[in-house]
Order: C-alpha cells, then sequence, then structure tokens
C-alpha cells in the first residue's frame, strides 16, 4: 500500500499498473493533473489467508487550493510472493 501511494505521490504510472492485478487493471492510467498529496494513514491491515488481505487507510491531498480525504478499504491478492491491489470500497 504505501508503494503504491509513494507511486501517486511521484506520478509513477508504471508502478502502479505493475502493482494492479491483471484481472481488474486498467488498459492506461491517466492521474489527475494539479493533485498534491498531503499523507497517508493506514488504519487497518489485515490477512485473511496466505494470499488475501486488506488495508484500510485515508490519503490525503489537495487539488486547486482544496482539501480532499480518500478513505477506502482495499483488497489485495499474494501471487508469486507480491502483493498486487484487486479492488477497493470507498468509505
Amino acid at each position: 500500500m504505501r508503494s503504491r501511494y509513494t507511486a501517486f505521490v511521484l506520478g509513477d504510472v508504471k508502478h502502479l499498473l505493475a502493482t494492479w492485478h491483471p484481472s481488474t487493471r486498467p488498459a492506461d492510467l491517466d492521474l489527475e493533473p494539479g493533485i498534491k498529496w498531503l499523507g497517508l494513514a493506514v488504519k487497518r491491515c489485515a490477512q485473511s489467508d496466505e494470499t488475501h488481505g486488506t488495508v484500510e487507510f485515508v490519503a490525503r491531498s489537495r487539488m486547486h487550493g482544496q482539501g480532499q480525504r480518500l478513505h477506502e478499504t482495499s483488497r489485495f491478492v499474494r501471487m508469486s510472493g507480491q502483493w498486487f491491489y484487486l479492488d477497493g470500497d470507498l468509505a
């Protein structure tokens, strides 16, 4: 989760797509121009078994001078020793 947040901060679309599960990964990803990421707070992590886990987080950002919060519970799947973002539910 932290590496994906860092990729959003740096605009690293390649890393975001590489860590996205193939079954839900978009063909392309356009990041919102002008967004400034301010911080990440991981609220909860849980691993339901060896290959499935969830991370609840709040990411703060500013866009055109207006503060925003992204509160999501993300689902991850582990394949070949690496965790991949599957999908998430916004809170």
